[in-house]
């Protein structure tokens, strides 16, 4: 479940917080906020978990991962499925507790996040099918706070997309000489050489997303303050990635971390307070 590791948390409560206190326009409802909360730390376990049985033969063909459970048998992979189920249990009795709309919204963010781990096998764009996983927290949260879904949660569900490509790629990045080995595919294999300018085509793209979020929900000059940060952050990401290393990728991708951060404290300081 690697509640050791929060970072892939982390990277999905972001924009489900931006998400929750844009559609309320200010704090949203508190079970709202604790169910959210939780629902993100049951679904990012499960998806390591599905993710982990999905890999079981392949994780020990790459140095990274050769010691995560299933692969080294510390774990069956019918242990493993076992605890998947339990997780999606808890997570369908926390979407219980919404709407109807929330809880259609949730068996495609179900679904999705469980096909996800087997997609690096047939297409170069697992990474797209992540944040399409990732940004159904969005019109879920707009569902459950406002019990629709407008046009302006699109942006939001825009923006976490291509923030997941953004990241995810620069951790695909790090695994891609022996993803090559193995015959696994992702966008890093896809971008090639191209890469870099890939990435920061995306970057620019995510912040003018963010200035149409800004536009959309009348937020104040903090949000647009935070996005001067977050342009930072980007260009730190690129000193990153000029290094051409898999270490110096691995670590542009953990520092993703701040840029949903930042954006998160824009809003919140828009709205909020």
């Amino acid at each position: 479940m690697r509640l050791n590791r929060p970072i892939g948390s982390f990277l999905l409560l972001w924009p489900t917080y931006w998400a929750l206190f844009l559609s309320a326009d200010g704090w949203p409802d508190i079970d709202l906020l604790i169910i959210f909360s939780l629902g993100v730390i049951v679904m990012r376990s499960a998806g390591c978990v599905i993710n982990d049985y999905a890999d079981r033969d392949i994780d020990k063909h790459i140095k990274r991962t050769q010691n995560r459970p299933i692969t080294s048998g510390e774990i069956s992979s019918r242990s493993a499925l076992i605890l998947f189920v339990i997780l999606l249990l808890v997570a369908l009795i926390l979407v219980l507790q919404t709407n109807l709309l929330t809880i259609q919204l949730s068996l495609i963010a179900a679904g999705l996040a469980t096909i996800y781990p087997f997609t690096k096998r047939w297409t170069n764009l697992p990474q797209l099918v992540l944040g399409a996983a990732f940004g159904m927290s969005v019109p879920m949260a707009f569902a459950a706070q406002t019990g629709t879904i407008t046009l302006e949660a699109g942006l939001i569900f825009l923006a976490s997309l291509v923030w997941t490509l953004i990241y995810d790629t620069l951790y695909a990045m790090a695994d891609r000489d022996e993803d090559l080995k193995i015959g696994l595919k992702s966008t890093a294999i896809l971008f090639k050489s191209y890469d870099h300018v890939v990435i920061t085509i995306l970057q620019v793209v995510l912040i003018l997303l963010f200035v149409g979020i800004g536009n959309s929900f009348n937020l104040g000059q903090i949000f647009y303050f935070s996005l001067i940060i977050i342009a930072c952050l980007m260009i730190y990401h690129q000193f990153l990635m000029k290094k051409q290393q898999n270490e110096q990728y691995f670590k542009a991708f953990i520092h993703n971390n701040y840029i949903g951060m930042t954006a998160f404290a824009g809003i919140f300081f828009s709205v909020a307070i």
